[in-house]
Formats: C-alpha cells, sequence, structure tokens
C-alpha cells in the first residue's frame, strides 16, 4: 500500500488531498496543531488515517512523526509540505510577530519538511515531495507581500530540488492554485474589518475549490510537469507575468490583479 504524508491535513487543501489519495487506497498520514481537525478528517476517511499534532516549526517532531508513520506504513511515497497560514494587509503596518510567524510557518516549515524529509523519501524508489506554492508566487502581490515572498520561496524551493534531487529518484512537484475557497481565508485582512475572502472576491477574482487542487495534487503526482496551475487566476496571471508584464505591474498598483 502506498503511503501519503500531509501537513496542513486537518483542513481546506491538506483534508482535500487526504480524500483524493484514501479514495485510491493509500495509506494517509496527516499532520497538523489542530488536533480536533485532525479527528475529525480522520474519522471522514475510509480507512481512518494515522494523526500527528505537530508543528512545522518544530524540527524534532518531524522526525518522530516520520519515523513513527513510515514504521507503520514501510514506505513514504509522497510528502504533501502543504502547511500554511495567511497573512494580507500592508506591510508597513504589519506586526513583526506575525511577519515572523508567517515566514517561519510557511517558508522555513517547508524546507524543514524537505530537509528530513529527504532520508525518508529517498528509501522509496520513484516517491515524490509536493509543494503547496501559490498564484502569489507567480507575481508578487500586493497587499499579500509577506504571505507572497514566502510562496516564491516554495517556488523556488520546488525548482531547486526538482534538479538537486534527480539523481536521487525522488521527484519534485508544486501546486500554484489561485485563491482557494479553504477556512484560511476566513482570517481577517490586516488592519481592516475584511476577511481576505472578502478582499479576494471584491477585487472579481474567483476562488478555486479544495477539491480542485486536490485533482491537481493527484495527477502532479503521477505526471512530468514540475508545477501545476489551478484555478483562472493562476492561469491569467501566468500568462500575464509572462507576456504582459507591464500591465501586471499596472494592476498590482491599482489593485486589479488577474482582472
Amino acid at each position: 500500500m502506498k503511503a501519503i504524508f500531509i501537513t496542513g491535513g486537518a483542513s481546506g487543501i491538506g483534508q482535500a488531498i487526504a480524500r483524493r489519495f484514501a479514495r485510491e487506497g493509500w495509506r494517509i498520514g496527516l499532520a497538523d496543531v489542530d488536533s480536533n481537525g485532525l479527528d475529525s478528517t480522520a474519522a471522514a476517511l475510509p480507512d481512518g488515517a494515522d494523526t500527528y499534532v505537530m508543528d512545522v516549526r518544530d524540527r524534532d517532531a518531524w522526525t518522530a512523526s516520520l519515523d513513527d508513520f513510515t514504521a507503520k506504513a514501510g514506505r513514504l511515497d509522497v510528502l504533501a509540505n502543504n502547511a500554511g497560514v495567511p497573512m494580507g494587509g500592508p506591510l508597513a503596518d504589519a506586526p513583526f510577530d506575525e511577519i515572523d510567524r508567517t515566514i517561519a510557518i510557511n517558508l522555513t516549515g517547508a524546507v524543514n519538511g524537505a530537509r528530513i524529509g529527504h532520508a525518508y523519501l529517498q528509501r522509496t524508489p520513484g516517491s515524490c515531495l509536493l509543494n503547496t506554492a501559490s498564484a502569489s508566487a507567480i507575481y508578487g502581490s500586493a497587499g499579500l507581500t509577506v504571505y507572497s515572498a514566502t510562496k516564491f520561496g516554495v517556488r523556488a524551493l520546488t525548482e531547486a530540488l526538482d534538479g538537486e534531487w534527480h539523481a536521487d529518484g525522488i521527484r519534485v512537484r508544486g501546486l500554484i492554485p489561485a485563491f482557494t475557497d479553504t477556512p484560511l481565508l476566513r482570517h481577517p485582512a490586516h488592519g481592516s474589518n475584511e476577511s481576505i475572502r472578502e478582499r479576494v472576491t471584491g477585487a472579481g477574482l474567483e476562488l478555486s475549490s479544495a477539491d480542485d487542487v486536490a485533482e491537481a495534487a493527484w495527477r502532479a503526482v503521477h505526471g512530468d510537469a514540475l508545477f501545476a496551475y489551478i484555478g483562472k487566476t493562476a492561469d491569467r496571471m501566468r500568462f500575464a507575468a509572462r507576456w504582459l508584464p507591464g500591465r501586471m505591474r499596472k494592476n498590482m498598483r491599482g489593485g486589479t490583479v488577474g482582472k
């Protein structure tokens, strides 16, 4: 039985990835700081899941969780580096503790997963590291500066390890979804009474479903493309960043990215 270990597995994209891979009979490992969410996600899967209350900033917890999961599963076919937190609002007003937390979870957490996960992935021929980036990693997103910077980092991590780990037989893939309708978007944008979801939809941008991202994750793990772009906003931003950079810059200054 193949096995996948998913961070941020208590809700949203991580939960949807767990459902998608469970349908194919994979053994599921879920890691998150939300113990109740882990329990409810595991209970909803056909064969349950191995759950780990874990903070991706904690390197000892990474090692302990992967040791336990691979001992039970006997292998690690996919490590889904998915955990992340949102952060919106003007950088000039952002609290430093919020900046530090976002960078530590979104970027350092992903680097931790890759660094520690390598040894486990290398033991399984044809294994895959699957990183969740964002459409904010296509072009720096005004109002999402720190979040965007971390996701650019995840994108760079994916590109670099695709080359670095090729000789080790580990495939590296990245998900670049548009704004996804998950609990993360319910968080307030810093300095505003609006949620991030309200900011996104107010700008005329569509939301992708977590199930769409999970389906793309399944295809990514079994395909050759380095990145999977998910949703109309991601497609438009990808096109504009390459072919219409001047318009992209103008739109970003006006807060109308994606239009």
